[in-house]
Formats: structure tokens, C-alpha cells, sequence
């Protein structure tokens, strides 16, 4: 299949009184099947091709994951137009303006909760022909339009000249573009990133070399929907596949569609689930709470089923191996009375989490894998559609990102691009046709990503002996001590933050200085808790420095004769820390959309605790500025 649309075609054929959307409006969530959607997306394509909309225009797409959301994109594409999709997670309007001005977007399909962001905005765009509202407005002008009033139009177009749409889709060639994704552009401008239709069903194809997807298979999806990820790993490859896909039940607020997502779980039973970083802690801290509100006996006999579970499973490429095998009575055990329980707030059906959007922690792969539901860790960008290599049920190792996807070529190169061997660390660089055709109208940006072919990824990482990638973090990101040695902090950060309790977030820094320092924002009610065993005041010197030197103590873990003394290089781990009493949020920007911090604006927003953090008084964690912070931290309601 050359284009999205062949792809859907073939699709509707083979599968298409299967169901592919599932959506719940009011009580119960109702199906609809592959041809209802192909109905809905021909009606609507040939409503915009009636309004004017030309081959290459270009059409943006803000909406919360639901029916229309698939649609919509199906319908830009019937029409052979570019689809522009927009976070709804973007509140700024000069964010938006941008990407709409940049793409020089001739109209947008928005959805009532976001058609707020473009009352004003849309009037500021003179190429902004038309705003399609999904949903019916209180109040309306001459640039709105009705879903419905598109759709009419369509209606009337494939009464009266069907072959002028006909015409139109069976004119897509592969090379023909599909989308613009704008980049979270955290450093700089947002690049538009433009995939073709034969990138995508490239991907998928890539994507089925990886991991099996049956017909029967449903998926909850509960990343934004624009997002990468989400849009060929879900969308797409869930279609290829003749599976459904679920959207989470709309809220009044963002906060109230979050809440729905456990209920949502139970109704849809998923069979496996996409996850990034966030949600697979926000998962864990749910289940660990739970765990932790039954008593101390179930929580000792949780640990201890883990501990069991940890040495069976390995690292899963040789799980149960060696003298391992004895304890696969206690594993079962633990299985039955514990974990078992924990996968039926989950449906009961889930097989296993497809995880990506940044690095995950071994310790969660390893979490996830004692309670029989694993997270598969891939990996991939948006610039390669996104997927690049992933673990399976049939082929993973855990902290791995997995095999490579077919028909496609890897190399890992030096700075100096020289092809490195195997289990070199060094440049991630890629090449196939799932590689995006460049930047939207910036060639230098697009020369400096694409070389002969090849995508430079910007990501550290190695391929191991087995033909697993192991992926170590982002270039930009490094740390850099005084003598030029280099070291991604990603992986100590996500272990600070995911073996503690007590620690939320964690940022390291060494610029070419002599050591290494952290900002690390604390988990508040973690810390009120052990207050409370410790019967200690939060409002107290005392108590301050008590979990000052608690949170130390866990940092100091990692340090020789410790816990976790090998995990990493001595030099590496932080020697002054920096209590923040304000968590790095997307409302802050010091996270982007992905949720991935943004050490350029965490940097800038710092700088002067960063500073401080070199002088000798930073080194005792009791110090002032520490004092404050957790003063702060700990009083604010």
C-alpha cells in the first residue's frame, strides 16, 4: 500500500463491519464499524472538496481523541490535503499562530472544547479561511462553520458528481504529503515535520514486523492523539489491522476526562495499552497506594512477591533460566492471590503496555513485568513516523528498546559520523522510507537532519550483541565534565525519581564544571507521611532538616557500599542537590507535550540556584536556600 487511503480502503473491505471506533457519549460506550466511519469520512471529504479545498492545501485538526478526531484526518487526506494535527494541550495562542500561520493553513477542524483558543486567533490569519466546529457553538461568525454543514455539502457532491471525488483520492501517489507535525519546538521555533502517506504505510508495515495485532485485539487510547506515538502505533496500525480503538470519555474539564480513564479501563477491557513515562508512574504510584491502603501485611507480602518475581523474570531475555526455574511455584503464587488481582482494575484482559515517548526506567519495565502485564519498551521519533524498534511478547530485554524494524538500516556513529561497532555508544542514525521527506520550509533545518539519506536522530545509544537497541538519551542533554568526558543523565534521573518515594522530579547539570549537581522537587505527601511516623513538624527546623537529609540519604543510595552501587558511574551522581519547592509542568513550560522536561527553560528559570549549587555552603543539603525551599514546599496548601 502506497497511501493512507489504499490502506483504509483495503481495510474497510477486509474488516469492514468490524468495529473500529468505540465512543461513549452518555452511559455505554457504542461501536462504529469500519464502513460507518468510511461513510462519515467520504461525506465530510467531499464537503471540504465543495468548499474549495484543493490538493496540498493545507487543513489543521484540534480536537480531544474521539470519532471525529479519525474522521476528520480521513476525510483531509480523501481530499488529498495535508493534515495539520494540534495538541490540545497548547493554550498559548501564539503557539497556536504560529503553527497555523507557518503551515498557512487554509482552515481548522476544532472540536467545542478548544474552539475557544481560536475566537480571536482566527481573525488575526488572513489565509484562515474557515473554522469547522465539531461540536454546535453559542455563538458563531462568518468564518464558522457546522460539521453538519459540511457534511450536507458533501452529501450533495457525491449525489450529483461522485467521480469528481473518486477522481480525487485515486490520485494519491505515496509521495504525496500527509501531515505537518510540529515539533514541541522547546529550544527554538517548532519545525513542521511532513510525513508522506508512504512514510506512514511504511511504518506500519515496519510496525507489523515488530509485534502482532489481531482483528480482535482493542486498545484504549489514551495519549493525545496527535501525538506520533499515538497516531501510527494506535490509529493507523490498529486499522491496518482491522482492531478497534476507544477514545476516553470526554469530561467537562481536562482534569475530568483524566478521571474517567479508570473506569473507562474496566469498560473497554483493553488488550494493550500505549504508555509513555508519566502515565506508567501515575499507573504504579495508583497500584503502589492501593497496595499500601489493605495494611502493612499486604504491602510486605507485595514487596516480597516483586523481590520473587524480579529474580525469576530477569531482564526477560533470559527469564527462568538456570536455577531460576525453582521458583516458579512462588511465582505462581504470588500471581494468583496478589498480582492477578491488580490486572482486573485493568479489564482483566491486558496482555501487555507498548511503551515510548521518551526512556523509560528499568525499574517500571521490571514493575510491570512481575505483575504479568509488561511494558514493551520501543523507540522512535516523529522525523521516522515514529516507530524505529520495539520489544514483543515473542522478542524483548528489558531496558532494551527493542529490535530494529524491517527494511530499515541503523548505524550508531561518532561525532564525526564514523560508523561506530557493535556495542559502541554513539549517534542513533537511521534510514528507510518511513524517514520524514524534511522540514516544512526549512531547508537548513532539513540538511542538517538528512544526510545521504540517512536521519540523524540526535539520540545517544548502542545495539547490543543480541541485535537489541539500547537507547541512552539525547545528545543536547549530556553532562560534561571538566576533562571533556560525556554522560547522558536521563537514566539517573528517572531512577532518583522512580526508586524513591520521597523524590518527583530530578534534573542533573555539569556544564564542563568539576562535579555534577541536581534540582530535584520532592513528592510532598510522601514526605508528610513520614513526618507523621517520625512525629515530626513540618513547620519545625527539625522537621526541615530531617527531610532534607531523608531525601540525601536516599540520593546516596547509588554510592558505594549502598543499595544501588553499581547502577551507575561514581562521578556522575550529584555532590550538591537543590530542593525546588515548584514541580516542572507543562503550565510552567518546563515540560513539553510529551511531558519530557525542558532543560533549556528549567536552565534559564534556575540559573541562579545552579549557580549556587557550586559554592561550598550548596554542599551541605541543610543549607539556607534548601531550608527555604522545603519550608515552602511543605506549608503551601
Amino acid at each position: 500500500m502506497q497511501t493512507i487511503i489504499e490502506l483504509f480502503e483495503e481495510s474497510v473491505k477486509k474488516f469492514g463491519d468490524n468495529p473500529l471506533m468505540l465512543e461513549k457519549n452518555g452511559d455505554i460506550y457504542k461501536s462504529s464499524s469500519y464502513k460507518d466511519i468510511r461513510q462519515s469520512a467520504i461525506e465530510f471529504s467531499a464537503g471540504l472538496i465543495s468548499m474549495g479545498i484543493e490538493k496540498g492545501d493545507r487543513i489543521a485538526l484540534m480536537s480531544e481523541g474521539r470519532n471525529d478526531w479519525v474522521i476528520s484526518e480521513l476525510a483531509v487526506l480523501y481530499a488529498g490535503a495535508i493534515s495539520i494535527p494540534l495538541s490540545v494541550k497548547l493554550g498559548d495562542a501564539s503557539e497556536i499562530k504560529f503553527r497555523l500561520a507557518h503551515s498557512e493553513s487554509r482552515m481548522i477542524i476544532v472540536s467545542g472544547g478548544q474552539a475557544h483558543k481560536l475566537r480571536s486567533l482566527k481573525h488575526e490569519l488572513p489565509k484562515m479561511e474557515k473554522v469547522i466546529l465539531l461540536d454546535k457553538p453559542d455563538m458563531q461568525d462568518h468564518k464558522d462553520i457546522l460539521k453538519q454543514e459540511v457534511l450536507d455539502l458533501g452529501k450533495k457532491l457525491l449525489a450529483e458528481d461522485p467521480e469528481k471525488f473518486n477522481e480525487r483520492w485515486r490520485s494519491l501517489k505515496g509521495d504525496d504529503y500527509a501531515n505537518i507535525c510540529y515539533t514541541s519546538g522547546t529550544t527554538a521555533d517548532p519545525k513542521g515535520i511532513i510525513l508522506s502517506h508512504r512514510n506512514y504505510t511504511a511504518n506500519i508495515e515496519q510496525a507489523k514486523s515488530l509485534m502482532e495485532i489481531p482483528e480482535w485485539y482493542t486498545t484504549l487510547l489514551i495519549l493525545p492523539w496527535d501525538h506520533a506515538f499515538a497516531h501510527t502505533a494506535g490509529i493507523y496500525t490498529l486499522i491496518a489491522n482491522g482492531a478497534s480503538m476507544a477514545s476516553i470519555q470526554i469530561g467537562k474539564t481536562p482534569m475530568e476526562t483524566l478521571k474517567n480513564i479508570p473506569q473507562n479501563i474496566k469498560e473497554i477491557r483493553p488488550v494493550f495499552l500505549l504508555s509513555v513515562p508519566a502515565l506508567a508512574k501515575n499507573f504504579r504510584k495508583n497500584i503502589e497506594n492501593g497496595v499500601r491502603q489493605k495494611g502493612k501485611l499486604a504491602k510486605n507480602l507485595f514487596d516480597i512477591g516483586l523481590g520473587v518475581a524480579y529474580t525469576y523474570n530477569s531482564n526477560g531475555w533470559d527469564k527462568g533460566k538456570g536455577l531460576r526455574f525453582l521458583l516458579v511455584p512462588l511465582v505462581n503464587l504470588f500471581d494468583k492471590i496478589l498480582f492477578s488481582k491488580v490486572r482486573e482494575n485493568f479489564g482483566g484482559r491486558l496482555k501487555f503496555f507498548v511503551g515510548g515517548g521518551a526512556l523509560l526506567d528499568i525499574e517500571l519495565q521490571r514493575f510491570f513485568y512481575a505483575l504479568g502485564i509488561p511494558m514493551f519498551q520501543g523507540y522512535g521519533l516523529t522525523e521516522a513516523s515514529p516507530i524505529i524498534s520495539c520489544n514483543s511478547e515473542t522478542k524483548h530485554k528489558l531496558g532494551s528498546s527493542g529490535p530494529l524494524a524491517s527494511n530499515l538500516e541503523l548505524k550508531i556513529c561518532d561525532e564525526d559520523k564514523n560508523e561506530l561497532p557493535v556495542g559502541k555508544k554513539g549517534e542513533i542514525v537511521v534510514k528507510g522510507e518511513n524517514v520524514m521527506k524534511g522540514y516544512w520550509n526549512n531547508q537548513e533545518a532539513t540538511e542538517s537532519a538528512i544526510v545521504d539519506g540517512w536521519l540523524y536522530t540526535g539520540d545517544m545509544g548502542y545495539m547490543d550483541k543480541d541485535g537489541f537497541l539500547f537507547v541512552l538519551g539525547r545528545f543536547k542533554s549530556l553532562l560534561i565534565s571538566d576533562d571533556g568526558e560525556k554522560y547522558s543523565p536521563e537514566g539517573i534521573e528517572e531512577a532518583f525519581a522512580e526508586q524513591s518515594q520521597y523524590i518527583d522530579q530530578c534534573m542533573l547539570y555539569n556544564n564542563q564544571n568539576p562535579y555534577t549537581v541536581a534540582l530535584v522537587v520532592p513528592n510532598k505527601e510522601a514526605l508528610k507521611r513520614w513526618l507523621t511516623e517520625k512525629n515530626l513538624k513540618a513547620d519545625s527546623r527539625q522537621g526541615q532538616e530531617a527531610l532534607l537529609k531523608l531525601i540525601e540519604l536516599e540520593l546516596n543510595e547509588y554510592r558505594l557500599g549502598r543499595k544501588h552501587e553499581r547502577m551507575f558511574p561514581q562521578r556522575w551522581l550529584p555532590a550538591a542537590t537543590g530542593i525546588l519547592d515548584e514541580a516542572f509542568t507543562e503550565n510552567n513550560h518546563l515540560l513539553n507535550s510529551t511531558l519530557k522536561m525542558v532543560r533549556g527553560k528549567i536552565l534559564e528559570k534556575h540559573q541562579d540556584r545552579i549557580d549556587y549549587l557550586y559554592t561550598l555552603d550548596a554542599k551541605d543539603i541543610c543549607n539556607q536556600k534548601n531550608i527555604e525551599a522545603i519550608n515552602s514546599l511543605m506549608l503551601e496548601s
